[in-house]
């Protein structure tokens, strides 16, 4: 078993929370008819990484936890290929686009690190 985190207090938890921030900033001015296609895609899968850090943090084991943060290292990526597609579609300048990339490599880095943390010793 393991104790639950207090996941507010989680440093992935929190960087996860600003990226969705700067996701929801930088998808605000995407066109008006991606409402429904990538603009959604993108906050869905920011909204999903700080939420599975959350959830697993409440789970009651190890095992259970480790999984949530696989799903949120997971939503991670899926986010950065689509940031790299909205720019490629011209609805997202370089240097924003870097400077969320930059961000999310950072917590892409500290997911997995924590994550091995999580693992017996052999």
């Amino acid at each position: 078993m393991v104790s639950r985190h207090r996941f507010r207090e989680l440093k992935i938890w929190q960087k996860a929370m600003l990226i969705t921030k700067l996701t929801y900033q930088c998808s605000a001015a995407f066109p008006s008819d991606e409402r429904f296609g990538l603009t959604s895609q993108i906050r869905r899968a920011a909204v999903s990484i700080p939420s599975n850090i959350a959830e697993g943090s409440g789970r009651g084991s190890t095992k259970d936890f480790s999984q949530f943060l696989s799903i949120a290292t997971g939503s991670a990526y899926e986010l950065e290929t689509q940031l790299i597609l909205a720019a490629e579609f011209g609805y997202l300048d370089e240097t924003r686009l870097q400077s969320v990339l930059d961000e999310l490599a950072e917590l892409q880095r500290m997911l997995y690190g924590f994550q091995k943390s999580l693992q017996p010793e052999n």
